[in-house]
Order: C-alpha cells, then structure tokens, then sequence
C-alpha cells in the first residue's frame, strides 16, 4: 500500500519526465524606420527557423546603401557580420557604433546603431544564410531584407498610439458615468424600498393599536354588563 507522503512525491517525479521546458516562439516582425538623431535605433531582421532541432550553420551580413537616385548604380556597402560564432564589424564610417542585438539562436538578427547622425539615412540589406546539417546532403536557404532608415530631428508620436490614449480616457470616462448612474441608481432603489418598510410597519404598528383599542374597548363593555347584571340581582343602584 502506498503511503499518503509517498504520493506526492511520485506524482512530482512522473511530472519531471512528462513537462519539457517551453521555448520561446519566434515571430516575424517588420523593423522599425524611424530613427532620432542622436539617439540608439535597431534594426529589426528575424529570420526564423520552422524546426529548431535540425542543426544549422549561420551567417550573417548587414549592407548600407545610400538613397540611390534614379538611373545611378547602388552604392553598397558591407558594414556587419555574423561568422563562426562571433560578430565582426568592418571598416568605414559605422566603425564603433554598431553593435550585435540579436538573440542567441540567431532566429534574430538585429543589429544597433549607436548615436544616430544624419549620414545614415538609406538602405540597409540583411542578409540571412544558413546551411542545415543532414547525414547525406547539406541544404542552404538564404534570406534577403531591406530596411529604408529615415531620420529626424525630433521622435514624432505614433498616430495610432495617440488614438488608441484618445480612445482609452474616452472610455474611462464613459465607465465612470455608467458607474455613477448605476450608484443613484441603487441608492434610489434602496432608499424606495426603507420608505415601503417603514410604511409597512407604521401602519401594522396603527393597525395593532387600533385592535388593541377596540379589544379594551369591547373589555369596558363586557365589564359594565357584568357589573349591571350584578346590581340587577342583588337590588343595588347600578350608579
């Protein structure tokens, strides 16, 4: 027989071997494109993998492009990569502001610019390879995205942000009215309803005063008739 204290404890070990840690779930997001001069802004690039139990061999690189005008070659330039594990930044005028931001099993790929100047408005390519590892054959699939960095002096709120603030005191207010209503509401109600109780019950008190009235009342009479038949036959004046 199974002991209570036992019980626990193998329902704790069974749980051990059947619950497998969660992993995070990878999502698909566009970059922001709007960056403050002066300030830090990431550039966004996820490249996810749909079966993270395969082995994989990534490499990653990040291309600048100025604005290119119409009828004119890009100008590209290679200014970050991701080899063999480690972030490298190569030479020219990104040199010491960019930093790696992506995560751990490279489904994120992001990078950072660090004290943004007016000279970084343009096209930024990343570039996603990976070479899965199988036992007979060794597929590649590459990923190609382009962000299109602008910036401004100062940041400018989000439309959408204003209206969804907007929308939100809008209906604070709209529950506090509700609310309201619904106190006088209640009040109302409940002071209706002490009114009908206290009416109740002054008029069961009057009603009860009114029968004890009229029961002494009919006691009187019953005592004067008792009285005067007593006079009527001992030959007493009844008054």
């Amino acid at each position: 027989m199974v002991t209570p204290t036992r019980v626990p404890l193998q329902t704790l070990v069974l749980l051990c071997f059947v619950v497998h840690p969660s992993r995070p779930v990878c999502v698909d997001i566009p970059s922001e494109t709007d960056a403050v001069l002066g300030k830090s802004m990431k550039l966004t690039c996820i490249s996810c993998i749909k079966r993270d139990e395969i082995k994989s061999k990534t490499h990653v690189d990040w291309y600048y492009m100025p604005n290119k005008e119409k009828d004119a070659p890009p100008n590209k330039t290679h200014i970050y990569k991701y080899d063999v594990d480690s972030p490298v930044e190569s030479d020219g005028p990104f040199k010491g502001r960019l930093e790696w931001n992506g995560s751990q099993d490279l489904q994120d790929v992001s990078i950072r610019i660090i004290n943004v100047t007016y000279g970084d408005r343009g096209i930024y390519e990343c570039v996603v390879h990976r070479q899965f590892e199988f036992d007979s054959f060794k597929p590649s699939v590459s990923l190609t995205k382009e962000i299109k960095l602008t910036v401004k002096a100062k940041a400018t709120g989000d439309a959408a942000a204003l209206y969804s603030e907007i929308m939100m005191y809008v209906l604070l207010v709209c529950l506090t009215f509700w609310l309201l209503v619904e106190m006088v509401y209640c009040y109302r109600k409940i002071s209706k309803s002490d009114e009908q109780a206290l009416d109740t019950a002054l008029f069961t008190s009057a009603l009860d005063l009114q029968l004890y009235q009229n029961h002494f009342q009919l006691q009187l009479v019953s005592t004067d008739k008792r009285l005067k038949c007593g006079c009527i036959v001992t030959g007493l004046p009844w008054r």
